[in-house]
């Protein structure tokens, strides 16, 4: 089965068959990762870097409408504005109310998406090390997947 321009949305992450679910959904994309790395390893380009921060940042400001413009196309077809702005802020607390993130892996894929670790602290006080899927629309990296799971480092 190939993984390529699918995308998988899962709610209710936090516990029972959905926290199963996403624990299922971040192997199958750490797989993924570590296969292309397999193959030669590239590190993303500087601009695929750019929309995960500048989300964070809108989000820290409780700006959702610009935070929405970094979501790439398929997300949009899957939330409006106001169901984006309920699913960031129920199923990623520490990265709809950020303190401080940074990147700390890239990766240019062969398929050309681009995969990015970030280590994010949310104002809560809880870490996670997320998994973001970025890919190029109309010549703009734009954010079509994240994964996060708990780290127990600090930021």
């Amino acid at each position: 089965m190939r993984l390529q321009d699918k995308v998988a949305v899962v709610t209710g992450g936090g516990a029972g068959i959905g926290r199963g679910i996403v624990l299922v959904a971040l192997v199958v994309a750490l797989v993924a990762v570590t296969a292309a790395q397999a193959q030669e390893v590239k590190p993303a380009p500087k601009e695929a870097m750019e929309p995960p921060i500048r989300q964070l940042e809108a989000f820290r400001r409780g700006d959702f409408d610009t935070a929405y413009t970094f979501a790439s196309s398929e997300i949009k077809q899957l939330f409006d504005r106001q169901r984006f702005e309920a699913m960031v802020k129920d199923g990623y607390p520490e990265i709809a109310r950020s303190a401080s993130a940074s990147i700390v892996r890239s990766i240019l894929a062969p398929n050309g998406l681009v995969y990015l670790t970030l280590k994010i602290r949310g104002s809560n006080g809880k870490s996670v090390e997320a998994l973001y899927e970025l890919i190029l629309e109309a010549g703009e990296w734009k954010i079509n997947g994240v994964t996060s799971k708990p780290d127990p480092g600090v930021v």
